[in-house]
């Protein structure tokens, strides 16, 4: 069996399932206006509003003429854990989480994706991912661990050539 390696931190909790206690760990105000933010975003039809929107008011890190297709989900609840270079484009309802809420435990991770870096549609990238510069993750990936620069990962479970 392959140990999937992430960069993340881990919290246990005692009780409810983690989402039952989420707003312990996030402000219920800071979820709503992150929600507005975004839902308005990914069905903008302006790559230059969203750029905006996301740098300005969510406090991602987006390098220049870094473009988020239709639908596209940055992560809810910590999108000021999302990192991206330049000249990247996230695909057609691909989503970047940070976070993960487990039955007995949370996960918060950063994502860090480098420059000229392709995610197809429908793709989901997990917390605590790096992805290399000129990497290429195909439509429908879920984004287990890091991508080496250059390379191509694809499918589920992800594979990477």
């Amino acid at each position: 069996m392959v140990k999937i390696m992430r960069n993340y931190k881990q919290y246990k909790i005692e009780g409810p399932n983690s989402i039952w206690q989420m707003y312990r760990t996030i402000s219920f105000f800071k979820v709503a206006y992150q929600f507005i933010i975004i839902e308005c975003s990914r069905i903008c039809p302006s790559v230059k509003v969203k750029h905006f929107l996301y740098t300005k008011c969510l406090k991602m890190k987006l390098g220049k003429h870094t473009s988020f297709a239709y639908k596209a989900m940055p992560d809810l609840m910590f999108p000021e854990n999302i990192t991206i270079g330049d000249n990247c484009i996230i695909g057609y309802n691909a989503t970047l989480l940070c976070h993960e809420y487990l039955v007995d435990e949370y996960r918060i991770g950063e994502i860090n994706i480098g420059n000229h870096v392709l995610i197809g549609a429908n793709a989901i990238i997990l917390p605590g991912v790096t992805i290399g510069d000129h990497a290429k993750v195909g439509a429908g990936c879920v984004v287990t661990k890091d991508v080496p620069a250059g390379a191509l990962c694809y499918g589920n479970p992800m594979q990477i050539k």
